[in-house]
């Protein structure tokens, strides 16, 4: 359990229960929006009034599941997020079931109001279709929103690191200290070759070096709550970048060793006259801008480092740059509730915090793997329900 500790001030961060009795689920149809008796709809307000859907009663033994607050810093706002986080915590079994019935179900609602939009634009109705597609689209991105950040909260509880609450709760005269830290846990997601890079970004964002002592570790230092915040922000797109680029890099590597293998050196040096990241990657429409700055036929890429350092400006631009509105959004309300900002997503507490430098380097991990798994959410996610691109 970890624990935000300042001398007598304690906060408990969530582990998933787990428990020794094994759910059972009861599907049946339901013919309103109303939920009752601790069961969870697996309608959101996305619903369309005129179709059914199957309404599920997670219980173990004869107590229904009942809904439960995440201790996270973001809460869901929609009904489907809602839903999700209850069988999140009550039956993380059944979570990936339940999340990818949603997001068929979500994709469903959205066509289909598009589709009346549509076939409504030549009648008296149209402003009306239009509106009600608006709508339709609106509740839905707000509920895709919540099963991104859910999938990312499952994935930190499968390595068991609860995320940091809100910053406020771990804060005691102006002092904030995360414990334990977590560091282990959180480095093990990534490949060696990419934890150094990481390494080089904590040290450039807080100072700290990769082989510090245990006391220089626990040596205190003043940072403004505003500038922490950026920090966070830019370390979940660090990640992102990080897991984008380092898969691109692998994939490159192994088509080019299997180029090598099988002597079609007719076709690699034609992929790498357009660029051969953005041909794998479907840039085609950009290819012949693209090419100049990418890595050459001839030349071998030692590491992925220097394969970085490779990048033509714009293919680093790409690699970093957030591919859907939907994780646009959500590191923008989530960065707001950790650091407990306003909703214009502008960080604006010039409060001066006393802190770790251990505490530090746990926030700054914690958002490189926010942005790691935000990067493999969205993949997957878009695979069910298309994202909007940003």
């Amino acid at each position: 359990m970890e624990n935000c500790l300042i001398h007598h001030h304690h906060h408990t961060l969530l582990t998933l229960p787990s428990s020794s009795h094994k759910p059972h689920f009861r599907f049946f149809t339901r013919p309103d929006f109303g939920g009752g008796g601790g069961a969870f709809p697996v309608s959101s307000s996305c619903l369309s009034h005129h179709r059914r859907r199957p309404f599920i009663r997670a219980s173990a033994g004869a107590t229904p599941c009942e809904f439960s607050s995440l201790n996270s810093p973001l809460e869901p706002r929609s009904m489907v997020g809602k839903f999700l986080s209850g069988v999140l915590q009550n039956h993380p079994q059944m979570f990936h079931v339940a999340v990818g019935e949603e997001l068929k179900l979500l994709a469903e609602d959205r066509d289909a109001a598009h589709a009346r939009m549509v076939l409504g634009s030549v009648t008296d109705e149209a402003l009306l279709h239009r509106r009600i597609a608006q709508l339709k689209e609106n509740q839905c991105q707000i509920a895709v929103e919540d099963v991104m950040y859910l999938l990312i909260f499952y994935k930190f509880s499968e390595i068991r690191v609860p995320l940091v609450p809100k910053l406020s709760s771990c804060l005691y005269n102006g002092r904030l200290e995360i414990l334990p830290s977590k560091d282990w846990e959180l480095e093990s997601i990534h490949s060696l070759e990419v934890l150094d890079m990481i390494r080089e970004h904590i040290t450039t964002v807080t100072g700290l070096k990769a082989k510090s002592s245990v006391t220089e570790c626990w040596a205190t230092t003043q940072v403004r709550q505003f500038l922490l915040a950026r920090v966070y922000v830019a370390s979940i797109l660090y990640g992102y970048f990080l897991k984008s680029v380092s898969l691109r890099y692998h994939l490159e590597r192994n088509l080019s060793l299997a180029d090598h293998d099988i002597h079609l050196g007719h076709r690699t040096s034609l992929m790498c006259s357009y660029g051969l990241k953005d041909a794998i990657f479907g840039h085609l429409s950009n290819m012949p801008s693209l090419g100049q700055g990418l890595i050459r036929p001839e030349e071998e890429v030692e590491d992925l480092k220097c394969y970085v350092m490779s990048f033509h400006p714009g293919s680093l631009q790409r690699c970093a740059r957030l591919r859907s509105k939907e994780a646009v959004n959500l590191v923008g309300s989530y960065s707001c509730a950790l650091f407990n900002n306003n909703e214009s997503g502008s960080f604006e507490n010039d409060d001066v915090i006393l802190t770790s430098f251990s505490s530090l380097k746990r926030l700054v991990l914690e958002a490189v793997a926010f942005g790691s798994f935000l990067w493999e959410t969205e993949d997957y996610i878009d695979n069910v329900y298309k994202l909007k691109e940003d």
